[in-house]
């Protein structure tokens, strides 16, 4: 194996790069299958008899993508970057490397077909197929692809490819990044497991919901998470060109991510049969949550104290210190949201909507964008296009969030103190349809950015160069 990473370069680019374009790509298939749902609620759905693209199985592409298409890949390739030039190690076999690509997309247009198709599993989250009939596990009668077992096993031999330059590491001191990362893998393949076989087949009823919320909120607190703050760990640093302000700060956020987080999933499910013993764990280990959180944004606000200028002239800086403060408030809502008292209110509206969609795109699709507007000049080895551009683009999808995210949350409490008051559900709808309408306006101001950055990416990757940016030639 010496004598191979002795011979190959220590990052893959081509890979890096193939990455970012595959989440590129879905990521927009997803943003156009939420916007088709949105119009659902004005009553300008453009699939009404449609059953292959009916408001529901839309939806499913709408959130499964992200999670499984855009989110993955994006952070994977982050990963594909870092991890080499943090161990000084190239990942296991470059052909492997690209072969799990393959796969990896494979899984993701099977999971979109097959959620189409109908053969989506019952599971908040987990709707990915298991290829079985329901709470079946008979190989010689499947309804499709067996994705939740590819899943799981395309899954495990990721980890074996980018887990082997972390053992095999030069230094024997492990920077935090690659403690997040470590951690991230195992967590990752625990949760899968537990959350797309045990309801579907060995937990009914209240046992299975309470594992279910365990699952929805693993997914993002023991996958995306530690995989996200860990490519801010290096990322930041690195452009920001000093380390980060305390080291020790950050591994007491990390181990208390590790021992908080897994706790939390519960709180998706109070006021359920689920015991209140496990109700209010949730509720106290959500809580706590937020003194992890406090930690590690003290820990990245205090290492650019000096460095203000990067927020107006570095655009990855901006994207990533955005979502951070996203962060922030997604955690501090959430210590709020998750009492009893508040769940009486929110629960079932559009508050809950509002606050996944800042913490999934506000915050790790900003972090990915942010990695991609860095990452893209170096791949392609050509200047930005157009560097305005990015610049629309930042602030289309940026205003764009931060209007969906309060516009949802006034919806929720208008609904949610509706429904206290014992309205007419027909009221809640008429109340609710003006916010609906802006969610949709503030969506297309998303879309749209993205559609820019991905034209300012296909340029640049040309090699070709605004008018706007090209020097005139100096006279003879």
């Amino acid at each position: 194996m010496s004598s191979q990473t002795a011979t190959r370069p220590l990052v893959d680019e081509g890979l890096v790069k193939a990455m970012i374009i595959a989440s590129m790509a879905w990521f927009l298939i997803s943003l156009m299958g939420g916007f088709f749902f949105s119009l659902q609620f004005l009553q300008a759905y453009p699939f009404p008899k449609t059953e292959l693209l009916s408001p529901g199985r839309v939806r499913l592409i709408h959130t499964n993508l992200i999670a499984y298409g855009f989110l993955v890949n994006g952070l994977l390739a982050g990963l594909t970057w870092a991890i080499p030039r943090l161990t000084g190690r190239p990942l296991l076999f470059n052909r492997f490397s690209w072969l799990l690509f393959w796969v990896w997309q494979a899984i993701v247009l099977l999971t979109f077909t097959g959620l189409l198709a109908g053969h989506a599993q019952a599971l908040e989250w987990g709707e990915t197929p298991t290829g079985f009939r329901p709470g079946a596990f008979n190989l010689t009668d499947m309804t499709w692809a067996p994705v939740d077992i590819l899943v799981v096993i395309g899954f495990l031999l990721v980890s074996i490819n980018y887990y082997t330059p972390i053992i095999l590491s030069k230094s024997k001191a492990m920077y935090v990044s690659l403690w997040y990362f470590s951690a991230g893998f195992v967590w990752t393949a625990l949760t899968y497991v537990m959350g797309n076989f045990f309801p579907e087949y060995f937990l009914p009823g209240a046992s299975g919901a309470a594992v279910t919320g365990l699952f929805i909120h693993d997914l993002v607190g023991l996958f995306v998470t530690p995989m996200g703050w860990g490519l801010m760990y290096y990322f930041v640093p690195l452009i920001l060109k000093k380390p980060i302000w305390s080291h020790g700060l950050s591994l007491i956020g990390f181990w208390a991510l590790a021992f908080f987080y897994p706790l939390n999933g519960v709180h998706h499910f109070l006021w359920s049969p689920i015991p209140m013993y496990a109700q209010y764990g949730a509720v106290i280990s959500t809580i706590a949550v937020e003194v992890v959180v406090t930690t590690v944004v003290v820990n990245f606000f205090a290492t650019i104290v000096g460095s203000g200028q990067f927020l107006r002239d570095n655009l990855p800086i901006r994207w990533f210190y955005t979502a951070m403060i996203f962060y922030f408030t997604t955690c501090l809502q959430c210590a709020v949201q998750v009492t009893l008292t508040v769940q009486k209110i929110i629960h079932f509206t559009d508050w809950v909507v509002g606050h996944s969609h800042l913490i999934m795109f506000g915050v790790f699709g900003f972090w990915i964008l942010g990695v991609m507007v860095h990452l893209w000049p170096k791949l392609t080895g050509n200047e930005w296009y157009n560097p305005r551009l990015n610049h629309w683009h930042f602030w289309l999808t940026a205003v764009g969030m931060f209007i969906m995210f309060w516009d949802l949350i006034i919806a929720g409490l208008i609904q949610g103190y509706e429904w206290q008051a014992l309205a007419p559900w027909e009221q809640s709808l008429i109340s609710s349809t003006p916010f609906w309408l802006v969610r949709t306006i503030s969506g297309t101001m998303i879309i749209v950015g993205q559609f820019i950055f991905a034209y300012n990416m296909w340029m640049t990757a040309r090699g070709a160069r605004s008018r706007l940016y090209v020097t005139a030639p100096q006279a003879a």
